[in-house]
């Protein structure tokens, strides 16, 4: 089985994950240049064309392959003119997240795109594969922001028997022993954020960053509050005031099939825009996603210094 690195013809089989709100060009770029490969939500970006600019700038500032993720379902009305950007640009890999990837599929292969799809179980990741995705990322219950039900060291191994595609695992990865099991599972690369969260290239507030600091792993808690989804996320005093069950709104969403899809749209949004409050203003109402790779993360510091402890070179 190829290792991602191979495929991408970078220099270490890791990809410093989309975050949802974080990733921005700073970021992608030193991944990039640091001899790993960075990915950014579409979504980060509101316009289309901001999302142009940020793809040539940068095209314009590394040689390196990088890749979008594209929220594929459809709490993301943007996602058809989205992918048709991508696709005009040229963008090395695409990351689908949350619904069918084979429109993406269909489309990208032909142009010589990666489809890398996340998956949290098996039954969805040979489903992708028999779709003709060129990788799974399997999102353990390890990771920051929204993540799978299932330990790493059960999910890999299992995707790995029994798929032909490579295999990245996604979550709880924090220094390079992290990187090695992993890898000795059968795993083809890392996908890692929560880490890179306290680098000085993301544009979070300073609150944010300092609480990366001061919190630790057993901080961190599972809310349905936010997107409807499993979320993790620190917790502050104000997400233990406003506790992790879900809502009456979400109660009543799976009670009724026709409301569903609005409601969860509704409370994706929502929870989302909040989030976002969170991330850049110091609020009171704090909801900071991360992972419990938030343990090892003791300074800010630039983004390739937090990547040489994953790659062990100094």
């Amino acid at each position: 089985m190829s290792m991602i690195h191979q495929m991408l013809g970078i220099k270490h089989p890791i990809i410093v994950a989309p975050m949802f709100l974080v990733s921005n060009v700073e970021m992608i770029v030193a991944a990039c240049e640091g001899g790993a490969t960075g990915a950014f939500p579409a979504l980060n970006f509101r316009t289309d064309e901001e999302l142009r600019t940020a793809i040539k700038e940068i095209r314009n500032r590394t040689d390196k392959p990088f890749g979008v993720n594209l929220i594929v379902n459809k709490s993301n009305p943007k996602a058809d003119h989205q992918l048709s950007t991508l696709l005009e640009l040229r963008v090395p890999y695409i990351i689908t997240s949350l619904g069918s990837p084979k429109a993406v599929i269909d489309a990208a292969k032909p142009l010589g795109i990666k489809v890398f799809c996340d998956v949290t179980n098996l039954d969805y990741a040979l489903k992708v594969e028999a779709l003709g995705a060129d990788a799974v990322i399997a999102v353990n219950n390890r990771a920051g922001g929204h993540c799978g039900p299932i330990a790493p060291v059960v999910l890999i191994p299992q995707l790995v028997a029994r798929l032909k595609i490579p295999v990245i695992s996604a979550g709880g990865v924090a220094k390079k022993e992290d990187v090695d099991r992993a890898l000795s599972w059968g795993a083809a690369g890392v996908s890692v954020g929560t880490i890179f969260l306290a680098a000085t290239e993301a544009p979070i507030s300073a609150d944010y960053k300092q609480a990366l600091i001061d919190y630790g792993e057993k901080d961190i808690v599972l809310t349905t509050k936010m997107s409807g989804s499993h979320l993790t996320v620190i917790n502050t005093p104000y997400v233990q005031s406003i506790g992790t069950k879900a809502s009456f709104l979400e109660r009543l969403a799976n009670k009724n099939k026709w409301l569903k899809k609005y409601i969860k749209m509704f409370i994706f949004v929502r929870g989302m825009k909040q989030v976002e409050k969170s991330a850049f203003k110091a609020t009171y109402k704090t909801v900071w996603c991360a992972g419990p790779a938030i343990e090892h993360v003791h300074s800010v510091r630039p983004l390739k210094e937090i990547l040489k402890d994953l790659t062990g070179e100094r």
